[in-house]
């Protein structure tokens, strides 16, 4: 058993992370400031702090209360590629500062392994092979997409101090508990629209393509990962493109005809106009492959926003 701290576990994709830990007997922290988490996503099972990964104080006293931790599995940040681009000293206070007052934690109590969870299209950019391999040119759009390059660096700096880091660039995830109200996780807010009957506004053409990825086979990545010895960066997608007129026309028809209609707005600026990621790479070194089928996974994100 492995004691995991967890940041952002009480969001979407970190919630489902610590239940899987959980379930595999692992020992779990999460830390979350419940910005855009839920205290009903915490698994009872784990030990919850409610507190912010930018206050130098409450990181500290994090580590020297709960830890020693075998593995950090770093997923808290500020998640909106359009929010990044209207505030980006936000954006880097969260997803620079923070990381980097976590990293600088870690390192001070001995921490041997830290997952960060990083991003495939948001730091490639347009212009790039697709699907996109890890070794492609690195052009991020965004702020959103400067701050998470800038981490990665970083913790190739901390891999020369013998940490082992695990950079995983996710896909578009999807799945049950995205939050439908922000302006990040298209397809959440697309489900609940439909449920709704509302329109669903399509930013551009709606020909912009997307690799979307069922949560279920991001938090399989994760553990797969923590089980590694190696550093490394491995894209997390499934190698398939999906337009967002499909996504929309899908969600429509699934799982019976719905009364929403599309409708189309400007498109907005640092978002990309298509997106794929290579996962050759996290098949070979992890061992690790997406399971879930966009059909089945829209049909099981579907049914939870019932």
């Amino acid at each position: 058993m492995k004691k995991i701290l967890v940041t952002g576990g009480a969001g979407f994709i970190g919630s489902h992370v610590v239940d899987a830990l959980v379930e595999r007997g692992h020992g779990v922290v999460v830390i979350d400031d419940l910005s855009s988490g839920t205290t009903q996503n915490i698994n009872k099972q784990s030990t919850f702090v409610e507190g912010d990964i930018t206050n130098a104080r409450v990181v500290e006293k994090l580590f020297a209360t709960c830890g020693p931790f075998d593995a950090i599995i770093h997923l808290a940040a500020q998640k909106s590629v359009t929010a990044s681009v209207r505030e980006p000293k936000h954006d880097a206070n969260i997803n620079i500062m923070g990381s980097l007052t976590l990293c600088e934690a870690a390192q001070k109590y001995g921490v041997k392994r830290i997952i960060f969870s990083s991003t495939g299209g948001a730091l490639y950019g347009d212009g790039v092979a697709l699907p996109t391999p890890e070794d492609a040119r690195i052009e991020p759009l965004s702020p959103y997409g400067i701050a998470k390059l800038s981490i990665e660096n970083y913790l190739r700096f901390y891999r020369e101090t013998g940490m082992t880091t695990q950079i995983l660039r996710y896909a578009n995830v999807y799945g049950p508990r995205q939050d439908p109200h922000g302006e990040a996780g298209v397809v959440a807010i697309f489900c609940q629209k439909c449920i709704a009957g509302t329109d669903l506004t399509i930013f551009g053409d709606g020909t912009q393509t997307r690799d979307f990825i069922y949560v279920g086979d991001v938090v399989d990545a994760n553990i797969a990962a923590l089980k590694s010895a190696s550093s490394g960066t491995w894209n997390i997608g499934t190698g398939k493109e999906t337009s967002v007129n499909d996504l929309a026309c899908g969600l429509i028809d699934t799982p019976k005809k719905s009364s929403s209609k599309i409708i189309y707005a400007p498109a907005r600026m640092g978002e990309l106009k298509r997106s794929c990621l290579a996962i050759t790479k996290a098949k070979k070194e992890l061992m690790w492959d997406a399971q879930v089928s966009l059909a089945d996974g829209l049909k099981n994100t579907y049914d939870s926003f019932r």
